[in-house]
Formats: structure tokens, C-alpha cells, sequence
């Protein structure tokens, strides 16, 4: 079992939330850079831009210091198993199932990693027990993402074209499934500074995604992207991965694994929101009904608006 000497927190405080609500606000902003960027960049060169380009930022915010270099000697084992569980792998697998399901299908299918990690880390780890509460906050959760998505995503499935073949239904699970093997695997990162933990599993990652990048896209051969992908690609490296990762080891080290995964419901709804604010989509009930479901299970996992109120 994992274990440590700084234990997470059993609830989630104020300023843990707000930087929840910033993550998931960060990555469903990712939507918008890589709408731009995936219509000039294959998939898998794309994700290496990401992860190299973040990667290379942060050692450059570093600087070497917080003992980076020596954390990277030490512990290059360890960050190449993050880098793979919460990266290279999880992101292969979407894009493959991507080729036979919607992204909204893949989304609620993402959107299990919640329960996964609950169900992961009640066996891996001695500070996250498996309770009611976090099962039910999960499952509503979960209802809330098909409810915000819609039935439309789900078009295809049983269609007279033919069904979906079951891999491409499993994979964006098992991304799930490997999203809650990170979230449980990144607490041993708790004793190095979070922008550390960020450099070591996306340089990790970054040398995992190389050789498949240049087998699968043969990069060199590609034309120069317009400068709207370059600002869409600067955009996915440097908020939404490399600061993005500094937030999610923060919470990590002082939520824990359950709390952090969280972030998976707070992802469509945040899309959605910037979609509304800045793209001149509109809000339709099921997006209300659904972000209500969603804010209900995080009431549920937090637990604090269920407890009894002490008498004075």
C-alpha cells in the first residue's frame, strides 16, 4: 500500500476548491486550443508538441532548483511510470477509440475516472477508504456528464451502420482506469515541489511520445502550421499542460487521489461555460440540469453541507 507521512486531507477547503474549479476551467479551456490546432497537427505529433514544449518550459522555470536535476537522477523510474499512466498511454487510447466514437462519448467515458480512482485507491493507499458518500458523490457526478453531454452522444452506437466495435468502447475506459492509477500513484510525489513533479513525468512522457510521433506521423514531412495553431499549440503546452500540472500535484499532495480526480466532472461543464461566454454558444436546460447534477455529487464527496450542524 502507498503510504506517507504527510497525510491528505479528509475535505476539501475553500482555497482547495477554487484551485479545483481553476483546473478544470484550464483543461476544459484545452477544448479551445486543440479545435484550432488538430485541424493542421496529426494527433499523436500534436501530444508530443504538448508534452515536450511544457516540459521544456518548465525546466526553463526552474532552473535546476528545488533539487530538479538530482529528482530526475533519482527518480527517473518513478516519473516514467507517471509519465505513462497519466499521459502517453491515456492519450493513445482516446484518440484510437476517437476513430469509431464521438468526443462526446469519449467524454463521459473519461468522466469514470472518478470512480475508478475511489475504487483504486481503496486498495492501493491507507488514507482513502472506500465510503457511500464518495461512491454516490461519483455516480451523480457521472449522471450529471451524460445529462450535460446529451443523448447525442451516444448516437452511433446502435445505428444501422453497424455497432461500435467493443475496443473502441474500452479504450477511453481503460484511459480512465489509467487516469485513476496516476492519481493514485502521484501521492509518492508529495515530498518534491509540485512544478518537479510537472518537469519529471512530462520530460518522462515526452521521451515515450517521440518514437511514436516520428513512427506513426513522420513530423519533418509536415507543412508549417498556421500561426493560429502555433498560438493554439503554445496555448495546450503552457497553460493547459504545464501550469495545469502545477496546480494538479498541488491539490494532489494536500487532497489526495479521489478529491483530485474530481476535476474529470468539473472538465465539460467548464467547456461548455467558455463555449456560452466567448463562442456565442447557448445553454440549454440539459446543460443546467446536468452542471446541477455534477455540483451535487461534489456537495456529496465534500460532505460538509451533509453533517449536522453543532448546536451552541
Amino acid at each position: 500500500m502507498l503510504s506517507s507521512g504527510r497525510t491528505a486531507t479528509t475535505h476539501m477547503t475553500l482555497r482547495l476548491w477554487l484551485l479545483l474549479m481553476l483546473l478544470g476551467l484550464i483543461w476544459g479551456g484545452s477544448f479551445f486550443f486543440a479545435r484550432v490546432a488538430v485541424a493542421h497537427v496529426p494527433p499523436f505529433t500534436l501530444v508530443l508538441l504538448r508534452l515536450s514544449l511544457a516540459a521544456i518550459a518548465l525546466h526553463i522555470y526552474l532552473r535546476g532548483n528545488h533539487g530538479l536535476y538530482p529528482a530526475l537522477v533519482g527518480r527517473w523510474r518513478e516519473f516514467l511510470v507517471m509519465g505513462l499512466v497519466n499521459n502517453a498511454i491515456p492519450h493513445a487510447f482516446i484518440f484510437l477509440g476517437q476513430t469509431h466514437i464521438g468526443a462526446g462519448l469519449a467524454a463521459i467515458l473519461n468522466a469514470t475516472t472518478p470512480v475508478w480512482t475511489v475504487l483504486i485507491a481503496n486498495v492501493a493507499t491507507e488514507d482513502e477508504r472506500l465510503t457511500a458518500a464518495k461512491i454516490s458523490g461519483c455516480l451523480l457526478g457521472l449522471t450529471g456528464t451524460v445529462v450535460l453531454i446529451g443523448p447525442s452522444a451516444l448516437a452511433g452506437l446502435f445505428g444501422d451502420a453497424g455497432d461500435v466495435p467493443l475496443w473502441a468502447l474500452v479504450l477511453p475506459v481503460l484511459a480512465a482506469v489509467s487516469y485513476g492509477l496516476s492519481a493514485t500513484y502521484g501521492k509518492r510525489f508529495r515530498n518534491l515541489a509540485p512544478p518537479v513533479t510537472a518537469a519529471g513525468q512530462l520530460t518522462a512522457s515526452t521521451i515515450v511520445m517521440l518514437p511514436v510521433a516520428a513512427f506513426v506521423d513522420t513530423p519533418w514531412i509536415l507543412p508549417m502550421p498556421p500561426l493560429s495553431a502555433v498560438l493554439a499549440i503554445l496555448g495546450l503546452a503552457l497553460v493547459s499542460t504545464a501550469y495545469a500540472y502545477i496546480l494538479f500535484f498541488r491539490i494532489m499532495a494536500e487532497a489526495g487521489a479521489t478529491n483530485t480526480s474530481l476535476v474529470t466532472l468539473l472538465v465539460p461543464p467548464s467547456a461548455i461555460l467558455l463555449g456560452y461566454l466567448f463562442l456565442g454558444e447557448t445553454l440549454q436546460v440539459t446543460d443546467l440540469a446536468g452542471m446541477a447534477l455534477i455540483a451535487a455529487g461534489l456537495a456529496v464527496l465534500d460532505g460538509r453541507m451533509l453533517r449536522p450542524r453543532s448546536s451552541t
